[in-house]
């Protein structure tokens, strides 16, 4: 049984799948000393919630165990909500009437019917991928119309292809096209006629489209005759069509150490695709979610690195709005074999083995269907939050240790500890905010490295807890007291009159508890801590002294007349502008980018009544992984995040209102490229143009 390994790009070209190791209990490692982390935890910054479709995992048709009962059965006992089909790249070669894909091997027993029996007994939600690189409108129609009218199975999630941004438009061709136009702008019009033939069927459901993900190949880059990036495109026709855009994420990474890491990218890179949606979908484009549903970890796809990434991801796109993470794969088989923190890795993309054996039979993997280190990560992730538990900050004083929490129904708090470091344990010291844990012992479930399966146990408090070397913790900590009566939460806020330094934000009132609701908070996050903004009586609430150009996340909270505050709303995330009317102007342009570096012409304009004789422009990168590699028509500094661009000799003089000067430079990015928002000429804040 060997299982086809089919191609991803990102950057050069990454492989699809991956993770695992075996079902049982091992003991903790002895740890070295390590100074102790401090882990906060605040109950009222809340951030998404839960969703009913969050935990996934891919399906494909050249996987023989697609519909077995076996594999229904582990994925469901992991709390698997989403099963995708009918695999990755296969989806653009596949034909549902004759289940047939030309050029790929199609199983037995893995039709479209057999899958949908695998996921009812697995208790999920399908999501079905129409085909695009091969198929029609009318069949992708046809096959709604097989599965809710003929079938009546409810499929409610359809997306619009698999990578078409692969399809050799950009240079690198994986994805099957048939198409004689490959460009986004055909792929967009395609979408639009793809939904409107398929909600011909069924108006009830949703429709996705692809979009590549900020930082990955080929984000960014705008092809000859294009009118933008696949992003900016695809959004710009197909926005007001769809339903949901879908991503996906392989990001790489020459060790455990920084493909783990790689997880601090995926909050900027979701503002991003935010953003874009909001530029380019059209009205109302709110409305459009985030599915991810391809990932997996660079290095240690079988061991703990995998189990470690997969929790970190789910957790980290969950909170932040995703409405399904997907795992890449179900089985794949044998990779390059290696040894990862002592643990054998079968470089196999699988969520559980194929039990395959490499080329010369030297190597070969446990026996089928044995899960790997990501199942198990997978499940801690079912015990740490489940659907309708409101995720909430939290942040620790240690980079090897991550953390995070969600506020379950009843008022208890979940905490997620994922500790890296893969020789030494960590001591850690959890306190919240908003939440008072009760004393004594608390249930802890670990997965430590090498072990057999999670590890349940009375141990440590909600406050004190010992995370072995390389380890997933998920701790329960019962609130000290019932609290009951409470009012509800405000519902979801929005901003608006958005200005350099203020903003209007409003939300649905909360209903009263057991006490009429006095006042509402506006709280804004900053990392896992709370800063009031102020509060109001109504439900409306201008803040101001805020920063120009600058990312606000709050949240609303209500307070009764007793002194009970709700739980926290849904998060809203705003940046300000710049100034309507200042003395200069900036005008930041893209000239070319590849995803990785670009060269941005940037105009600096003195519109003030007095001439500049010198000048200085100044701006800070918003992430870490961003740099300047050198720029022209000025003495370009750069200091940590800062950098500073100062006038030559020949061009220090700005004429008064219109004076104007060009200089540029060449940039670099390893995560999202956030654009500077902000930017000040002898220190005075500018208009961004």
């Amino acid at each position: 049984m060997r299982y086809p390994m089919l191609r991803r790009a990102a950057s050069a070209a990454a492989l699809l799948l991956a993770a695992g190791a075996l079902a049982g209990i091992s003991q903790p490692a002895a740890h070295a000393a390590v100074a102790p982390a401090t882990v906060t935890v605040n109950a009222r910054a809340g951030l998404a919630a839960m969703p009913a479709t969050g935990l996934g995992i891919n399906d494909a048709i050249w996987d023989q165990e697609l519909g077995t009962n076996a594999v229904a059965d582990l994925l469901k006992s992991a709390g698997v909500t989403m099963r995708r089909y009918p695999g990755g790249s296969y989806a653009d070669i596949y034909h549902w009437a004759d289940h047939t894909a030309p050029g790929g091997y199609v199983a037995p027993n893995t039709d479209f019917d057999t899958f949908m029996a695998g996921v009812r007994r697995t208790g999920a939600t399908p999501m079905i991928i129409a085909n695009y690189g091969t198929g029609t409108a009318a069949e992708a129609a046809g096959w709604v119309r097989q599965a809710n009218v003929v079938k009546k199975y409810g499929v409610k999630y359809w997306t619009v292809g698999n990578e078409n941004y692969g399809n050799g438009h950009y240079g690198a061709a994986w994805e099957a096209d048939d198409h004689p136009d490959k460009s986004p702008r055909q792929y967009a019009n395609e979408v639009v006629a793809y939904a409107d033939a398929m909600k011909a069927v069924d108006p009830s459901i949703k429709v996705g489209a692809v979009l590549t993900i900020p930082a990955g190949w080929p984000d960014a880059v705008v092809a000859e005759g294009d009118a933008g990036s696949w992003n900016q495109v695809v959004l710009s026709i197909a926005g007001p069509k769809i339903d949901f855009v879908d991503l996906h994420w392989y990001p790489g990474g020459p060790s455990a150490a920084e493909a783990m890491g790689k997880t601090e990218h995926l909050v900027d890179a979701l503002y991003i695709v935010r953003q874009q949606i909001a530029k380019y979908a059209g009205a109302n484009s709110g409305r459009i979610g985030i599915s991810l549903t391809e990932t997996n970890v660079g290095v240690g796809q079988n061991t703990q690195p995998g189990a470690i990434f997969l929790a970190d991801a789910y957790a980290t796109l969950l909170a932040n709005g995703v409405f399904t993470v997907q795992w890449w794969n179900v089985h794949n088989g044998i990779g390059t074999v290696s040894t990862v923190a002592g643990q054998t890795d079968y470089g196999d993309f699988g969520m559980f083995s194929s039990g395959t054996c490499t080329p010369d039979g030297t190597t070969c993997e446990p026996p089928l269907n044995t899960p790997f280190a990501p199942y198990h990560g997978l499940s801690l992730m079912n015990t740490f939050a489940r659907p309708g538990d409101q995720f909430v900050r939290a942040a620790t004083s240690d980079p090897l240790v991550t953390a995070h929490a969600v506020r379950r129904s009843n008022g208890d708090v979940n905490v997620l500890l994922l500790n890296r470091d893969p020789d030494s344990a960590r001591d850690v010291t959890i306190d919240y905010a908003g939440f008072a844990p009760a004393g004594g012992a608390v249930t802890v479930h670990t997965y430590a490295n090498g072990a057999a399966g999670i590890a349940t146990a009375q141990a440590g408090t909600a406050t004190s807890q010992t995370l072995p070397p390389y380890s997933l913790t998920v701790l329960t900590s019962k609130a000290e007291r019932a609290v009951t009566g409470l009012p509800t939460a405000p519902g979801q806020p929005t901003a608006s009159a958005v200005t350099d330094r203020t903003a209007t934000i409003s939300w649905p009132a909360g209903r009263a508890g057991a006490h009429p609701i006095a006042k509402y908070e506006v709280h804004r996050q900053l990392g896992a801590v709370s800063e009031q903004l102020g509060e109001t009586p109504g439900t409306s609430f201008t803040v101001g002294n805020l920063r120009p150009g600058s990312r606000y996340t709050v949240n609303v909270l209500a307070r009764d007349t007793a002194g009970n505050v709700s739980w926290a709303s849904p998060p809203l995330t705003f940046t300000t502008g710049t100034p309507a009317q200042s003395t200069c102007t900036v005008k930041w342009t893209y000239t070319t980018d590849w995803s990785s570096g670009y060269v941005a012409s940037v105009d600096i304009t003195n519109t003030g009544t007095r001439a500049l004789t010198s000048w200085t422009l100044t701006y800070e990168w918003p992430t870490s992984w961003q740099r300047m590699d050198g720029g022209w028509n000025a003495t370009w500094t750069e200091t940590g995040r800062t950098v500073k661009v100062t006038n030559l000799d020949g061009n220090g003089l700005l004429a008064a209102e219109g004076g104007t000067v060009n200089v540029g430079f060449v940039g670099a990015y390893s995560g999202p490229n956030v654009t500077p928002a902000a930017f000040t000429l002898n220190g005075t804040v500018c208009t961004t143009l």
